[in-house]
C-alpha cells in the first residue's frame, strides 16, 4: 500500500486506541484505509404500500443503489440515482441504517425513498426490469441473505410502525 498524497510505501505503525495502522514516514501521518460509500434505496409509492424493486442485469432482484460521488452528499446521490435509474422524481426520503459490505469495500447507507407517480424510464445498462410489489412480494423476490434484503426488511418494519 502506498500514500495517496506522496506515493511513498506505507509501513504499519502503532496508533493509540487504533492498533497497527498504515503510516507514511514522508508525510509523517497515519493513513486510514479509504472505502467507498453508496446509498441503497427502498423505493415506495405515494400510498406507501408498494415497493419498486429492480431486476438488475446480473439477474438478481435488488433495491436501487448508487455510489456517492466525490463532493456529493448522500441526499443528492439519492435524488440523482433515482432519476438516472428509474426516471422518477424523489418526493422525500428518510435514513434507516447502514451496513459495511466487505466484498466491494463499501459502506452502504440505507434509505426509504418515496417517489412521484409517473412512467418508469429504466436505465437498461443497469436495470433489466422493475416492478411495483406488495411488501410480501418484494421480500419474496429480493436476493436473500443480501444487504438489500436487510434494508428491505428494515423498511417494511419502519413503514408498518410509521409512514414516511
Amino acid at each position: 500500500m502506498h500514500c495517496e498524497e506522496c506515493g511513498s510505501k506505507l509501513i504499519l505503525k502503532f496508533c493509540e486506541n487504533e492498533g497497527l495502522v498504515p503510516y507514511c514516514e514522508t508525510c509523517e501521518k497515519f493513513v486510514f484505509p479509504p472505502f467507498k460509500t453508496a446509498v441503497s434505496m427502498a423505493v415506495v409509492d405515494r400510498k406507501q404500500d408498494k415497493f419498486l424493486i429492480g431486476k438488475h442485469t446480473n439477474g438478481e432482484y435488488l433495491l436501487f443503489a448508487g455510489y456517492v460521488k466525490k463532493g456529493e452528499s448522500a441526499e443528492k446521490t439519492i435524488v440523482r440515482e433515482i432519476k438516472e435509474e428509474t426516471g422518477l422524481n424523489t418526493v422525500k426520503y428518510r435514513y434507516m441504517c447502514s451496513r459495511y459490505h466487505e466484498p466491494r469495500n463499501v459502506l452502504m447507507l440505507g434509505f426509504i425513498v418515496m417517489v412521484s407517480d409517473g412512467e418508469l424510464q429504466l436505465n437498461t445498462d443497469e436495470i433489466e426490469s422493475a416492478e411495483w410489489c406488495s411488501f410480501d412480494e418484494a421480500l419474496a423476490r429480493i436476493s436473500h441473505d443480501s444487504t438489500a434484503e436487510l434494508f428491505l426488511k428494515s423498511a417494511v418494519a419502519e413503514l408498518k410502525r410509521n409512514k414516511l
